[in-house]
């Protein structure tokens, strides 16, 4: 049996928040709750840091993580007085919209994070500058991503399959967890649970199935490209639910495309001669003023923040 990361007991930490949230939560659910937590003592530590989150919660308008995320909370709660919480407080403590919806649209800033429960028990986490409508219909779900990347931790309902339509890309799951990014050529897929089926609208003859750990990118022209299986590269890719950029051995061109995502003010190579230098670290998404200093630092090369908008990195050749 797989061990699981770090980022998937987190993520099904924050999961349990959106099902304490929903109508459906009741002995049943509690009692799988107390058994989930006795399978792995890192689950209980992911419970607690939900219920310390509380401690910072000023006021029940939250769910959009900006360019400042949370401080840490400056103390923890136990998990009975977490229990006895309104749910509305408790998903509002963890970034999650707290109001659930069976039919809505959500669309997020550059730089916004935002992670919201569904009426189903599901949960989606929606990327930077992205857009996502929700459709819960009787004889099935469905999500379509206008723009940009979601992610999302699905509830099983075998009466009621899980689809995501990205421009003609489909993605059909019952009880997993998947990522999909929108890109103008087709859409990239990434399963962190589970299994998935994929495939282009008009081409079902060349569905592929995706597994926990791999993904592909599938092109408008049905064209599948398997992303080659990496330790830790899937978590790696999704580590902007938790604000961060994970690199390992991107040149800077892909970094800084990366941070650009996330922030207004941009990051500019002036120099092409830096665009291949390769860089490993994790980084905060909000911070490209720290990852120029640190580029600067590593390489020896100047860097001009007098500019409000952005950060050019390098020195143009003569």
């Amino acid at each position: 049996m797989t061990r699981e990361t770090a980022q998937q007991i987190e993520d099904k930490a924050a999961d349990w928040v959106a099902r304490m949230h929903s109508a459906t939560w009741g002995p049943d659910e509690e009692a799988e709750l107390k058994l989930w937590l006795a399978a792995d003592p890192r689950r209980d530590g992911a419970l607690l840091q939900a219920q310390a989150a509380l401690s910072m919660l000023t006021s029940a308008d939250t769910g959009i993580f900006g360019e400042n995320p949370p401080a840490e909370p400056r103390r923890r709660l136990s998990r009975r007085s977490f229990m006895g919480f309104g749910g509305a407080a408790v998903a509002a403590s963890l970034g999650v919209a707290a109001v659930v919806f069976r039919g809505t649209s959500y669309v997020t800033d550059v730089g916004e994070i935002r992670r919201i429960p569904l009426a189903d028990g599901s949960t989606a986490a929606i990327n930077t500058d992205s857009a996502i409508a929700i459709n819960l219909q009787r004889s099935k779900r469905l999500v379509k991503v206008d723009k940009g990347e979601a992610w999302f931790q699905v509830a099983k309902d075998v009466e009621r399959p899980f689809e995501v339509e990205a421009g003609r890309i489909r993605v059909r799951a019952v009880g997993t967890a998947f990522s999909v990014r929108k890109l103008e050529t087709g859409a990239g897929i990434l399963v962190t649970e589970g299994t998935v089926d994929a495939w282009a609208d008009g081409a079902e003859g060349q569905m592929i199935r995706i597994s926990a750990g791999d993904g592909a990118f599938i092109g408008n022209n049905a064209a599948v490209e398997r992303v080659p299986p990496e330790a830790s590269g899937v978590d790696r890719a999704l580590a902007w639910r938790s604000g961060k950029i994970d690199l390992v051995g991107q040149p800077l061109s892909e970094a800084v495309s990366e941070f650009n995502r996330y922030n207004k003010r941009k990051l500019v190579i002036v120099d092409p001669k830096l665009l291949n230098e390769q860089f490993d670290g994790v980084f905060r998404t909000d911070d490209p003023a720290g990852f120029a200093e640190m580029v600067k630092n590593s390489l020896s090369v100047p860097i001009d923040t007098s500019y409000a908008d952005q950060i050019l990195i390098g020195k143009k050749s003569s």
